[in-house]
């Protein structure tokens, strides 16, 4: 088995470790995956930044290699990543081998995993390791069962689907607290994928604010060339943001720097800044003028399991869904999928997705072999 490490303290510095699991043997009602692609974005950074807090450092314990020590692995952890991965071995009656899963994995060839709660169409990874983690990142979805099973769909579906459903989520947030009385939204990073899913969903909304983009020098011609923001502006043009407006603000940056500016130019107008990702993850420190008590961390997973509690999954799935096909479609418009192969693949550009160099347009898709 090989699997793709990175060091908690400096991101940018992974290694390929291989794991011998020849002598492995499952035990009751275990399961082996082989993992046959998935995604990488911006978004997998967030999960290292804020892997403490929120646990993402616990969904893949590193494995240590022939001849290493626990202490070789220290400092060593996982990024969670989106993709698909087949069963090749099984010792659970309910999970025949064969069987296609989408879900959250590891960026490693294989992975051993303990299914409970199967039904027709998905199953929870039951390992002790991951029980008090939240339930939505343990569900693995049955391919074969999914509308979307198509192959054509699945590299939009792994790229797309976790970033437009947060994008899905932060949408029903705001509309649900009438947008808190902003007549404007300013959207930070506004080139990242999670971004253009919300975006397209508030555009699609004739009664939901006026939306402005800020982006880097670089990345506004793309930005404007979505048309899904009113306007666009990089981060040097902070000062044309009509701050008479009030404004909500969508981080999904965490550029202290930059937020700390905006809300200086916003002040009272400044009614709610929504903390989401932090795309520019060396630059946290915010300032003086930054409003901490206007301002709060969006934690997807929360919003969503309140919402499928309120409407039941199939009410969910039917709301979450339309919103999901539209976002969908608009982005095929500009996406462009880019193949990377295997784990010394991903190595060779972890470096640039890290220092967000990776074009905004370019989909990584990382297929093992």
């Amino acid at each position: 088995m090989n699997e793709f490490q990175i060091s908690k303290s400096n991101y940018s510095n992974c290694r390929i470790i291989d794991v011998d699991l020849t002598n492995s043997t499952l035990a009751d009602d275990e399961v082996l995956v082989k993992v046959d692609k998935f995604a990488l974005t911006a978004n997998n950074i967030t999960y290292a930044v804020v892997g403490e807090q929120i646990g993402y450092w616990q969904f893949f314990p590193p494995h240590a290699s022939a001849g290493q020590t626990s202490d070789d692995i220290a400092g060593w952890g996982i990024l969670p990543v989106w993709g698909f991965a087949d069963v090749i071995e099984s010792n659970n009656a309910e999970v025949p081998v064969g069987e296609r899963l989408f879900g959250y994995f590891p960026p490693a060839s294989h992975l051993l995993m303990k299914p409970t709660k199967v039904s027709p169409t998905a199953w929870i990874d039951g390992s002790s390791h991951r029980a008090a983690l939240p339930v939505g990142y343990n569900i693995y979805r049955k391919v074969e069962s999914a509308a979307t099973s198509e192959k054509a769909f699945e590299d939009d579906r792994m790229l797309l689907y976790p970033l437009h459903l947060t994008s899905f989520a932060l949408y029903d947030f705001f509309k649900s607290n009438d947008w808190f009385g902003a007549t404007q939204v300013v959207m930070l990073s506004a080139s990242s994928k999670t971004s253009t899913g919300l975006a397209y969903g508030i555009s699609n909304d004739s009664s939901a604010p006026s939306q402005v983009a800020l982006t880097s020098t670089r990345n506004k011609e793309m930005v404007k060339g979505l048309g899904a923001y009113d306007r666009t502006l990089s981060y040097d043009q902070i000062s044309e943001i009509d701050a008479s407006k009030p404004t909500l603000i969508v981080d999904m940056s965490g550029n202290g720097s930059v937020l700390n500016d905006l809300h200086r130019h916003l002040g009272d107008n400044m009614r709610f800044c929504s903390n989401v990702g932090v795309t520019h993850w060396k630059e946290t420190n915010s300032g003086p003028d930054f409003i901490k008590d206007r301002s709060e961390f969006f934690f997807a997973p929360s919003q969503l399991q309140k919402r499928i509690k309120e409407w039941g999954m199939q009410g969910f799935e039917e709301k979450s869904g339309e919103y999901l096909k539209y976002s969908f479609e608009k982005s095929r418009e500009w996406l462009k999928m880019t193949d990377i192969d295997g784990l010394q693949g991903m190595s060779d550009i972890f470096e640039d997705v890290c220092e967000g160099k990776i074009a905004p347009e370019s989909g990584l898709i990382i297929r093992m072999p």
